[in-house]
């Protein structure tokens, strides 16, 4: 009896610091997308996006593998949630600075603390916060591709319809939304190609390959192409299974 307590104590503790480690991986998953009118004279366009920090620092070795790879920036929404500081806050984002151009769109646990003050810091470090706008991007061809935000969808913050009107008459768009779900509002006349999300934390744990949420993936819509990040941070409790920490290195170009 007391062998199989031992053995039983043993697996838990394996067990234990295996999710220890899926929570605090620094994988970046590679992705090549191309798609018959993305704007050819931009030959290929790479964002690193990454969702769902939450209390984590991002680690220098992400910093590294992508610095001198990237395009942009994208933040998928909750950066912060309520207990974080703003001290860790900055250092993430001073980190995110150092690979490109950062765009930044909320999520739920981001409205748990100041959302103003963050805004603030934000604007003082010149990162662009897509709330319910877009921001353009012209060749020197002059071809034109659009990037949208949407804010916070769970408590109905999100317009589209706006973000829509702010992109002008962009042949190709990305669509970056804390929450997946807004898939379900977008119409094959939108334009909108690619759509990056997170939210879900992949399910975070999956008990016997179970999980409320499923695990994050891409899938292929009829109007779009949507990511679903696993996210890079944790909430509720430090731990992963099934559902590793990630980052993604996403290239774009024209098929």
């Amino acid at each position: 009896m007391v062998s199989y307590i031992v053995i039983l104590f043993i697996f838990a503790v394996c067990l234990l610091l295996y999710m220890l480690r899926e929570a605090f991986l620094n994988n970046v998953v590679r992705h090549e997308f191309c798609f018959n009118n993305f704007p050819s004279s931009f030959n290929k366009v790479t964002i690193f996006f990454i969702s769902d920090i939450h209390r984590r620092t991002i680690s220098d070795k992400i910093i590294n593998e992508v610095q001198g790879k990237t395009d942009i920036v994208i933040i998928g929404g909750d950066l912060m949630e309520k207990g974080v500081s703003f001290k860790k806050a900055k250092t993430n984002l001073r980190k995110l600075r150092e690979i490109g151009p950062v765009y930044f769109v909320w999520g739920n646990n981001d409205y748990e603390i100041d959302n103003q003050r963050l805004e603030k810091i934000m604007n003082s470090m010149e990162i662009k916060v897509l709330r319910n706008t877009a921001v353009t991007f012209e060749s020197e061809m002059g071809e034109k591709w659009a990037l949208l935000g949407v804010d916070e969808v769970g408590n109905e913050r999100d317009r589209l319809d706006l973000a829509l009107k702010d992109a002008e008459e962009s042949n190709f768009k990305i669509l970056a939304s804390h929450y997946p779900d807004i898939v379900e509002k977008i119409k094959p006349e939108n334009g909108i190609r690619l759509v990056l999300s997170g939210h879900t934390h992949g399910g975070q744990i999956h008990i016997l390959g179970y999980s409320p949420q499923k695990r994050g993936c891409v899938k292929q819509l009829n109007n779009a192409t949507l990511l679903i990040s696993n996210g890079y941070g944790t909430t509720a409790v430090p731990l992963r299974l099934g559902a590793p920490a990630e980052c993604h290195l996403i290239s774009i170009s024209r098929c």
